[in-house]
Formats: structure tokens, sequence, C-alpha cells
């Protein structure tokens, strides 16, 4: 595996486990855009085989500083990236050119060298996208939670229009040919809707609306991390009783199991003495009971069969949940990384994914729990009948 390779299954496993959710914005989405741009412009720029692996390193890495917080990400980045290649036998020099990289993508840097130009324009690749509007609504959301900023509609237009017509510069010739004219057209775009917002006279409604949101939105502000803990912990308890269930469905496997082999070793070979005859219902009512518990213990922890397959059509109608692994365990590699993208572009899709996984997860714990109680209440019911049963046989014999 190349470090390219490693990187990026480093960097996907670190988001997935240690990202918050309230980040729609800069999330392992983001850092593929910014991974497939940093690659066109490496390619147009002619970079040698050193200094494209160190770009790449950084563009995967430069944002996973969100997973320590908003605060200083780039050098939380750094630090991660760091670790990563020491790691990996990177030697320093290596390491420091792709820390210089990253603090390339502050803010507020203005690159010096060839390559954090090609890192600044390809963090900024997302001007030049059809659907900015859409990734800057997301970018919105993500300020809202993660930092409390709140804009009107209005106010975001223009701080939009602020940052990408006289901050925001692109420094490749590549980006200047390809994707200015596109971040003109969006700059057009965003102009006409603040015209739009003013002639519409809708101005004054929406900021006293927005104030509104600001004021409720404030008091939800604490429940963001709330939500990525319900999950986690309603999904670690299903897992672990999951685990009990099968637990219990084995110690009643077990102990049937040992009772079948007690009577089969031990009291039936006696039975075809006439003087043992009196044992004969006895040990068949005891191996029934016996039996009729292995058979509710097994199906309680039996496997659902699934066909492990779907169609682009069914991710385009949100109908898969691609959190469980028997609907997806037949596809591709590439057609589920598709797949999952597709969903992470939706966040409603995201938590109705997760809340299916909780629903039927709770659905097979309900199956294996009243599979379970009805065993147990099988094996109880046997032990008694069949000890009242060896005690009126013994006592017939004697009589």
């Amino acid at each position: 595996m190349t470090l390219l390779e490693k990187a990026k299954e480093f960097v996907g496993k670190l988001l997935k486990d240690n990202l918050s959710i309230s980040f729609t914005y800069h999330n392992f989405n983001h850092t593929l855009n910014v991974v497939e741009a940093a690659t066109i412009l490496a390619k147009s720029e002619v970079l040698n085989e050193t200094d494209t692996e160190i770009l790449l390193v950084a563009a995967w890495f430069h944002d996973t500083g969100y997973t320590m917080g908003c605060t200083n990400h780039e050098q939380s980045s750094i630090a991660i990236v760091s670790q990563f290649l020491k790691d990996n036998n990177k030697e320093q020099v290596f390491i420091d050119a792709v820390a210089k990289v990253i603090e390339a993508t502050i803010y507020d840097r203005s690159p010096r060298t060839q390559l954090e130009k090609i890192i600044k324009d390809a963090d900024y690749s997302h001007f030049a996208k059809e659907d900015y509007l859409t990734l800057c609504e997301k970018l919105r959301k993500e300020w809202e939670v993660t930092s409390q900023k709140f804009y009107s509609d209005l106010e975001w237009a223009k701080e939009n229009l602020h940052i990408i017509s006289q901050f925001h510069v692109y420094y490749t010739q590549y980006a200047l040919e390809n994707w200015q004219p596109i971040k003109e057209k969006n700059i057009q775009l965003i102009q006409n809707k603040i015209n739009d917002d003013v002639v519409a006279g809708t101005v004054a409604t929406k900021e006293i609306e927005g104030k509104k949101k600001k004021k409720k939105k404030s008091k939800n502000l604490k429940t963001s991390r709330g939500v990525d803990t319900l999950f986690r912990i309603t999904l670690s308890n299903h897992t672990r009783l999951s685990g009990i269930a099968d637990s219990k469905a084995n110690i009643l496997l077990s102990v049937n199991a040992v009772i079948i082999s007690i009577a089969l070793s031990s009291i039936i070979p006696k039975l075809d003495s006439p003087n043992n005859s009196y044992l004969i219902i006895p040990t068949f009512i005891m191996l029934m009971f016996s039996v009729i518990s292995i058979i509710f213990a097994i199906l309680s922890t039996r496997p659902k069969v699934t066909t492990g397959t779907f169609t682009r059509q069914d991710i385009e109608d949100k109908k898969v949940n691609l959190l469980f692994f028997g609907n997806f365990f037949k596809m591709p590699l590439e057609e589920y990384e598709w797949a999952v993208n597709e969903m992470m572009k939706d966040d409603k899709y995201l938590y109705n994914s997760m809340i299916k996984d909780l629903y039927f997860l709770g659905l097979v714990l309900e199956k294996k729990y009243s599979l379970l109680r009805i065993t147990y209440n099988i094996f109880m019911l046997g032990i008694i009948v069949s000890v009242i049963s060896f005690v009126i046989a013994f006592n017939s014999i004697r009589g």
C-alpha cells in the first residue's frame, strides 16, 4: 500500500470515528474535493513525484484538525499528519514540507511557494463549483452550530460576495483559465440574489426572522454534541444487549446439550432392562423439553440472510440503509464509496439512516429477547415437570 493510499484510509477512518456530524461542510466529502482539485493542479503544474506526494498528503490531512475543534485546526492537523508520517518512517524534511503546505490553508495566509499556491487554490476550488450556493449553505449551517455565527439570508449573501469577489484570488494558471470564469458566474448569482431580496422588500422581514431563529437556535446549541452522544450511546447499548442475548442463548444451549449427553450415556442404556421401565416416561419428558429449549435458543441467535446489493436508483430514492452491512456486502468498493458519498451530501438521508439502523437493531433485539423468554420458560417448566415425573416414577416402583 502506497503512502497516499494509507493517508486516504487513515483520514477516512479518523473523520468517520472522531469528526462531529455538526461539521456539515468541513467533512470527508470536502477533503475528497480538495484532493481531487490538488491532483488536477499538480498535473497541470507538472510537479515531480516528491512534490506531488507532499501536496496530496497535505490535502488529505489539511482539515483533520477539526476532530479536535475549530480553534487553530491547522496546527492540530499538522500534529496529526506529523505523527502519521513518523509512524510511516518519513524523514523530518518531508514532514516539515507537508506542515508548511498545510499552514498555507490558514484563512488570511498568502501563499509563497508553488505548492502553497496549489493547495490554496484547491481549498477554494468550491468557488468554481456549479453547486456553490448549496455548499455555502452547508458552511452556514456548520458555523451556526460550531461557532455560534448567525446570518440572515441577506447578511450571508453579502458576506459571500465580499469573500469571493474582494478577498479571494486564484494563483495557478490552470485555476485562472478554468475556474475563474465559473467563479465569475457565481459572483453574479450572489449579486442577483442580493438584488432580488432588496427589490422584493424582504430584507427587514428576513432580518427579524433571523434574530428570532438566533434565539431559538442558541437554546439548541448545547444539544449538537448531545445528538452525537445519543446515537453513540444508543448504538453501544443495542450492541451490548445483543451480546448479552447471545450469551444467554449459549448458556441454554450448553446446559441442555450436557443434559442430553448425560441422558444418552447414562440413563437410556439402562432402559432396556424391564426393571427400569418406569424411567422411560420421565426420561422422554426431560429429553423433549431439552430439545425444544435448544431449538428456541438456536432461533434466537440465527442470523437473517439479506441480498447485500443495491442500485443507484435505490440510493437516489434514499431507500437503502448503508450503515447496515447486510445491504452492501456484495457490492463493489467503488459503488459503495459512491453511495456513501451521496449519503453524506444529504444530512437528512444520513440522519434517517442512523435512525433506521437503531430502529431495526431494536426490532432484532425484541425478537431475540422474546425467543429467549420463551426458551427459559420452556427450560424451567421442563426441569419442574421432569423432576416431578421422576419422583412419581420412583414412588410408583416402591409402591
